[in-house]
């Protein structure tokens, strides 16, 4: 458990719970949040994934995983029975009472994400009716299917979030979120908005991580510090059709994994920790080639999620961003790993407020729709 908040709140009116499982696995955020007057987060905390749930869904991310209509469904009711329980031990932990909180924002877990084709759809478990049932809270969840529906990506979500928070008409400026798949929300100092995934964030990167060290993830960028990054890997990591895309366009660790990565080596001779290194300078790279096409003029990067801490992948960022300002959000207000579980609460308002959570801009949708289903409690 990871607590980084540990004052009680001060006001329990319009109190919301964002919850967040994302691609990394590295836990499940959760926050408790109130948006008047405004935004604060109140409560913050990640909680662990059992470890046998963790290990289940990193070989179900593989592009050829299979899994039986049985095991999908004990998967989705023993996820939602996972976020209720994080929802209990949040409000024990924020000394809360669940009659103070109006909804839940969960998003669920993505099992697989496929906007494309005749048939497009993205799945994401963690059974709400449970969530609402073992809480007594109101819960929002199935975000992302009503975008794709009206024929959009289904992601990403959160650049209406980041717009509503930290737009500035001063400058224009970025917000980048490196979890599992890294993404950017353009913010344009005229109003537009716009965003799209960029491709690898930590994902691979932990999953290499873990097959060769037993690491959940490089703690402080360590790994790929002991080693260099090896440029014929690099370039032949580079010279895949989907960077080359034009945004929307969003992705998940069913593209990105490790037979992926193994498909990049066939033929180069390389060690763990190089592999590291370059895997650390693929997603600087990605992410800095895509912002200095999309957006040349910006002047700041607000960098969010787990790649945040990782002082090696900021230094190549920095590097290869420069004269760009990088910064973390936690300089403008919002500590960086908490901004996705705000902005599943933040989603929730707009749900209940019969307001649209997504931008036809980013997701590529027909038009602006109201995100999620209700779930009474």
């Amino acid at each position: 458990m990871n607590n980084h908040s540990p004052e009680k709140p001060t006001s329990r009116s319009g109190l919301f719970i964002g919850l967040m499982s994302g691609t990394s696995l590295d836990g499940v955020d959760a926050v408790l949040v109130r948006f008047e007057p405004a935004l604060k987060i109140e409560f913050a905390c990640t909680y662990d994934l059992p470890a046998s749930l963790v290990k289940t869904l990193l070989s179900l991310s593989q592009t050829d995983a299979q899994i039986h209509l049985d095991d999908a469904g004990r998967l989705d009711t023993e996820l939602g029975q996972c976020f209720a329980s994080v929802v209990q031990q949040c409000l024990r932990d924020a000394d809360v009472k669940a009659n103070d909180v109006t909804a839940i924002g969960s998003h669920g877990q993505t099992l697989r994400h496929a906007p494309f084709g005749a048939h497009p759809f993205t799945m994401q478990l963690g059974n709400a009716h449970i969530i609402a049932e073992q809480t007594g809270i109101d819960t929002v969840a199935d975000f992302r299917r009503r975008d794709v529906a009206a024929g959009g990506q289904g992601a990403p979500l959160v650049p209406a979030f980041h717009s509503a928070v930290f737009f500035d008409a001063d400058e224009e400026r970025a917000v980048l979120n490196i979890g599992g798949i890294a993404n950017l929300t353009l913010l344009n100092r005229n109003g537009d908005v716009r965003g799209f995934d960029t491709g690898p964030g930590n994902g691979v990167m932990d999953a290499w991580c873990h097959q060769h060290l037993n690491k959940n993830y490089d703690a402080d960028g360590k790994f790929a510090a002991s080693g260099a990054v090896h440029a014929g890997l690099l370039n032949a990591c580079l010279h895949e059709d989907w960077f080359d895309k034009a945004p929307p366009k969003s992705t998940g660790r069913d593209q990105f994994n490790l037979a992926w990565l193994q498909s990049k080596m066939s033929g180069l001779e390389t060690s763990p920790a190089d592999v590291q290194a370059t895997l650390t300078a693929l997603t600087a790279h990605t992410i800095a080639n895509s912002l200095k096409k999309e957006m040349p003029t910006c002047r700041r990067v607000l960098v969010c999620g787990g790649g945040s801490h990782n002082p090696v992948l900021m230094g190549h960022l920095r590097s290869l961003l420069a004269p760009m300002h990088i910064d973390t959000t936690a300089e403008h207000g919002l500590h960086p790993d908490y901004v996705e579980a705000a902005a599943f609460a933040w989603l929730a308002r707009e749900t209940l407020s019969d307001r649209p959570g997504n931008l036809p801009a980013v997701t590529g949708a027909k038009g602006l729709r109201v995100l999620g289903v209700l779930h009474p409690k």
